[in-house]
Parts: C-alpha cells; structure tokens; sequence
C-alpha cells in the first residue's frame, strides 16, 4: 500500500509555516460543521465491495499514472521522528527498518543516503511499486529488501524473521486501508518488532482539508471516503487511532494532532492541514 500522498487532494505549490502540535481536533466554522452534517449518503454496498476488491489494481493504475514523479523524496524523517537516529542502544549498532507501504522509496532512498548503518525492509501492496523500488539506483540487496504485501491479510514472517525490526514506519498508509482491516495490519507489524520496538506514524487526521473537500456521493463511512481514481482515504481522532493500536498490543508514547497552514500566495489560497503524529512501542517484556 503507498503512502497515500500528503498532497494528493492539492494542486498548487505550497509554502509550510511553522506547525503545531495539540491534543484537540481543529476546530470547524459553521459552513464547515453544516458541509459535513449534511452529507450523509454512503457508497452503495455494491460499489464499496467493488473497490476494495480493486482496491491493489487501483493503486497499480495510480503508479502506472504517475510512476515515480508523484510524492518528493522525505527528508524531513529523521527531522521529525529522532528514534530514526536516537534509538540504537550501541554507536555501532545497525538499525533494522521496516516501511510498510513504502511506495516507490520517498522515504526508504534519503535514509539510505542519509545512514549507512541501517537496513530496511520494504514493502508495499503494489506490485508495480515495488518495482520501481528495485530499479531504483540506490537499491541494494545488502541493506534494503523490497517485496509486495498485502497487509490486511499476507504474513510479513515470510519476509522478515519475528522480533527483529527496531522501528517501523506508517506514513500515511494506514488511512488507505479499510477501517476492518487496519487492526489485522497492525497485529503483523507488532510481530515482526523486537520488544520495545518503535512504530513511527504519520497520517491523516480529523477534519484535516482534504477531507472537507470531498464532495456529497465520496463518503464511504464515517471519516472515510473514495478518490475519484479509487483510492480510499480515512482520516483518523487521537481516539481512534489510540484503540486501533492498544488493541494490538502497543503502548502509546506520543499521539497529537499537527496543524498547519497550506499557503499560495499567488493563488490567495490558505487552508487547514490535520495530521495526526504519533509513536507507538511494543512492551519491553512482551
């Protein structure tokens, strides 16, 4: 499963001011509250079995679009989540990675550059990214493993031997994932972390513009929805995300809402970005 694009639904160049943190949702205006009371029609049960049957041929089809041109590589990883740099417990230490739903390597690349004492494992649900991965000339087998996977149902132990990994990361994976399915997918990750092990997250979060922007006749479920090219996305509550991942066994160390603003000058444009930030860990004595 990619990363499912920060600025899928934006179509401008934008400036980042400084973000914040906080505990609460953002709060809406009354136009806002009124737009999302007001949509209630769901998706027929036909179409949303539909698409998630399509669900891996609808991303294939998003990379064949856009292959490796889409998302710019994130360097701002090691930035925003120092584990990446700060939890090996000797100087020597190799620090084994997994990127679940790594796309085609905007992530897994700068951090191969960046740190030549790590290896990662990563996969994704599309084969064709995985591909891209491969072909990549920064790929090397002796210190990253790229492979497909289902998450929601393939076992990540045919890849990866259980307790091994030191950090995983989910950027903006878990929200293109069916809401029934996300627990199954986060059992997996936890099986494969070592105890104490660290979950990186990055997402989505509620009332963020992306979801506002979605039109009467998208709406899947609560806080979900269908693209126009099929892709699905979720956007997550503190709450929400908290219980999907106590329930699979993590202890949560940090989950805030990051507030930002989307500014195009040019354009007269500002709007509301919501991601949630989060680091989860599997219990030392687990």
């Amino acid at each position: 499963m990619s990363a499912s694009g920060e600025s899928v639904s934006l179509e401008y160049r934008p400036v980042f001011p400084p973000q914040s943190t906080v505990v609460r949702e953002r709060s809406l205006t009354p136009e806002e509250m009124e737009k999302l009371g007001n949509d209630r029609v769901l998706v027929s049960d036909f179409k949303q079995q539909k698409l998630e049957t399509d669900a891996q041929k609808n991303w294939d089809l998003f990379y064949k679009r856009n292959t490796t041109n889409f998302f710019k590589d994130r360097h701002w990883t090691t930035r925003e989540f120092d584990e990446l740099k700060n939890c090996r417990e000797s100087e020597g230490q190799k620090l084994v990675l997994l990127e679940a739903g790594c796309g085609v390597g905007n992530c897994i690349f700068p951090l191969l550059e960046e740190d030549l004492n790590i290896f990662i494992y990563a996969c994704d649900f599309s084969p064709r990214a995985v591909e891209f991965v491969k072909k990549n000339a920064l790929y090397c087998t002796e210190r990253c493993l790229a492979f497909q996977c289902d998450l929601t149902k393939d076992d990540l132990q045919a890849n990866i031997q259980v307790g091994t990994v030191d950090v995983a990361t989910l950027i903006f994976v878990l929200s293109a994932i069916h809401p029934d399915k996300m627990q199954k997918s986060l059992e997996q990750i936890y099986k494969v972390l070592r105890p104490g092990g660290i979950v990186l997250f990055r997402d989505y979060g509620l009332y963020d513009h992306a979801m506002l922007r979605f039109k009467s006749g998208n709406k899947l479920g609560e806080n979900f929805y269908v693209r126009q090219d099929g892709t699905r996305s979720f956007f997550f509550s503190r709450e929400y995300l908290a219980g999907l991942f106590q329930n699979a066994g993590f202890e949560t160390l940090v989950n805030e809402y990051v507030l930002r603003e989307t500014v195009n000058k040019k354009e007269g444009l500002c709007v509301p970005r919501v991601f949630l930030q989060s680091k989860f860990r599997r219990p030392v004595h687990s």
